[in-house]
């Protein structure tokens, strides 16, 4: 009973099926593969338009060798103050683009809001070369907190990012069940919004290790294979990611895979309000459920082996949670989440008495 992470889970058997017979054969090497060439082809076919996709094998390399192509070792990267760039990637962004520097944007929001990017810009000083000047607006989709961007709200923060001539990244670690969510084209919240790059994760939600930088404006792409090898993320074996991608994105698989997981999402939370003293910290938009609970509540969950995370306080208000007292915590579902999991959160809760 792990909601630990969607990284907890395994691999989709239809994924896994085109993997092993990818196995079984001889391609060519270093991502000039037919497997690979597929699987770029039907990126080109979900967000309907030309691009260039380079396949890696975790979304931090994604993230920061994304982020490399898009700025000077001397600007900043502007983002959300929980972003996983900023808090979960280690220095690997700084590494990776040569010194960039990541800036937090709006404490104890849910989500970048377009009018505080704005001011927020406004407010840098900016006396060249002795002040650091954003080059970049780095958006997490869904966000860092599982709420999920509408494509009005990301073409805001676009537009406003574009007109200060910064460039646009976003983290869709869990882009799948945004889409999945809003039920839009997946453009409509990337390429048409005014998005740049998407580094699309395939990891979290039934690949293997697989994820993808994808380049809409594809002169942005320049030098990537050079960035790819200099950094030791250029696979001789490529096509095994390539293979995967084609599997993953066929008859919309990743959006069945998606959807299965937000809907789960939305049982367990409602499991997890039934809690005596609990309150959902922010309502599930994806497949991330906030929750704040009494810490022996907590403390008896992980006791009847229930995997969860304690997350960090400032995603909310201080006066919004008592930490002498409750904890506020992080479930994720997947698409391999049960209702048999579920159930056996009630179970456990209820054995502990703390279920109303």
């Amino acid at each position: 009973m792990s909601f630990g992470s969607d990284n907890q889970s395994g691999a989709s058997p239809a994924v896994l099926d085109a993997l092993m017979r990818e196995f079984s054969q001889k391609g060519a090497s270093y991502g000039t593969d037919e497997a690979t060439k597929q699987a770029e082809d039907k990126l080109r076919e979900v967000f309907d338009r030309d691009l260039a996709a380079y396949f890696v094998t975790s979304g931090t390399a994604a993230n920061c060798l994304a982020l490399s192509a898009l700025g000077d070792p001397w600007g900043a990267i502007l983002c959300h103050h929980q972003a996983h760039v900023l808090r979960d990637e280690s220095t690997a962004p700084e590494f990776l683009t040569g010194g960039m520097r990541l800036m937090p944007v709006a404490p104890y929001a849910t989500r970048l809001d377009a009018n505080a990017v704005a001011a927020h810009i406004r407010a840098m000083p900016d006396d060249k070369p002795h002040n650091i000047r954003p080059q970049i607006l780095s958006i997490a989709q869904s966000s860092e907190n599982g709420q999920v961007y509408t494509p009005a709200e990301v073409q805001a923060l676009c537009g406003v990012a574009h007109d200060a001539g910064l460039r646009v990244h976003m983290d869709g670690a869990r882009f799948a069940n945004a889409v999945a969510h809003l039920g839009c084209h997946p453009a409509d919240i990337s390429a048409r919004a005014g998005v740049d790059v998407l580094c699309l994760g395939a990891t979290k939600n039934g690949a293997v290790a697989a994820e993808a930088v994808v380049f809409f404006d594809k002169t942005l792409a320049r030098g990537f294979p050079e960035r790819m090898k200099r950094s030791g993320h250029l696979l001789s074996k490529g096509r095994f990611l390539g293979a995967q991608f084609s599997a993953w994105l066929h008859d919309d698989h990743w959006l069945d895979l998606a959807r299965h997981a937000n809907a789960r999402a939305q049982v367990l939370a409602m499991t997890l309000a039934s809690i005596k003293g609990a309150r959902i910290a922010m309502t599930p938009q994806a497949n991330e459920v906030f929750a704040v609970l009494p810490r022996e509540v907590c403390a008896q969950l992980a006791a009847a082996g229930i995997g969860f995370a304690e997350w960090y306080a400032d995603a909310i208000l201080p006066d919004k949670i008592d930490l002498n007292h409750e904890a506020l915590v992080r479930f994720v579902t997947s698409f391999a989440s049960s209702e048999s999991e579920i159930a056996g959160l009630a179970k456990a809760g209820g054995d502990t008495g703390q279920f109303s």
